[in-house]
């Protein structure tokens, strides 16, 4: 009922806006795979939100992904509402996003990667929208002691437990390891749609003893999960830069990651971690037994030098002061002279 009011209210007090507002919904249904009724469903939550911004005074909304809420964004704005300017993760997101930057304020990329991709897609008169604001961690986090690494052989791998993870690569891999006769552990934190499948692959290659399904894990075990292992894997085929790299770094371990997105920003072949081809186990398989027979100082050394990394391109709070001061910006473009500081959202 919110909705169907809040939609009225807005066709019939701004017709022009709503009219605006309409067409690109429905320019958006027509080519979008998500259908025309969903884009229609954005518009009556563009409808609802207008009118809380303008109640609350806002002046500028920020987005993230580059589907669901920057099309509401960008609907919003059509209907009178604030300037908006939004932040694109993962790679599947740059294949939606390109209605909306056209009319964003500003876009935000979370690596270089994810500025090339923007680069790709949109016109060159447009990439000086495009701003770096890397995902930033917590100062307790930099700054907390590292660990020595454990004398086990113990890798984790941190990951919802769906198909674009890798986990098939990663069990093949561990197999041809158990072949050789290598001792090791292999914890996979996370639950999701794939666990059927892979506690199947556990049994065909007989690897019960080796891997452990450990599901869901508080911020709290996983952080413990990963100082108990001597390394981290992200053995995905699909990414952005994801955050337990970041995590695993600032902890002291080094990661063994596929060569996708924005990863090798962080992972350094031999300095902070190993680089492997997505969805090659041969590859898998040198990095993980390199991870697995490496003396503890070399671990170390690694753990050290990723930590240094993570520290100097990952302070949240250095990250937050450069979004701030793009708000500003944003803000400033458009607001009318006077004393009046408006709020951002």
């Amino acid at each position: 009922m919110a909705y169907a009011s809040a939609l009225i209210a807005e066709a019939l007090q701004r017709p022009g806006a709503f009219a605006r507002a309409l067409f690109t919904a429905l320019t958006m249904g027509w080519r979008s795979e998500r259908g025309l009724l969903r884009n229609l469903g954005y518009l009556a939550m563009a409808s609802v939100l207008v009118r809380w911004l303008r109640k609350e005074g806002i002046a500028h909304l920020h987005a993230h992904f580059g589907n669901n809420a920057p099309a509401v964004a960008l609907l919003c704005r059509q209907l009178g509402g604030p300037t908006f300017s939004f932040t694109v993760h993962g790679q599947e997101d740059f294949d939606t996003f390109r209605e909306k930057a056209s009319h964003a304020s500003f876009l935000v990329a979370i690596s270089s990667f994810g500025r090339a991709q923007y680069y790709r897609r949109l016109d060159q008169r447009d990439w000086s929208k495009v701003h770096v604001v890397r995902c930033g961690l917590d100062p307790e986090l930099l700054t907390a002691p590292l660990t020595p690494v454990p004398e086990a052989r113990r890798l984790v791998c941190v990951a919802r437990l769906s198909p674009e993870k890798g986990h098939l690569v990663l069990l093949e891999a561990a197999a041809r390891l158990a072949a050789e006769g290598m001792s090791f552990e292999i914890m996979l934190a996370g639950d999701g749609p794939l666990r059927p499948a892979i506690e199947e692959q556990l049994k065909t290659l007989r690897l019960q003893d080796r891997v452990r399904l450990c599901g869901w894990m508080s911020e709290e075990q996983v952080r413990e999960a990963i100082v108990a292992s001597r390394a981290v894997l992200v053995p995905s085929f699909s990414e952005g830069l994801p955050v337990v790299v970041m995590e695993a770094l600032a902890l002291g371990r080094p990661a063994i990651c596929s060569a996708i997105s924005g990863i090798p920003e962080l992972v350094l072949p031999g300095l902070t971690g190993w680089l492997v081809p997505a969805a090659s186990v041969e590859a898998l398989v040198r990095a993980m037994r390199e991870a697995l027979e490496a003396p503890r100082a070399q671990l170390e050394t690694m753990g050290r030098a990723g930590a240094a990394l993570v520290a100097e391109r990952h302070d949240v709070r250095r990250e937050a002061r450069r979004l701030l001061e793009l708000f500003r910006s944003a803000t400033e473009a458009t607001a009318p002279s006077g004393p009046a500081v408006p709020r951002t959202g």
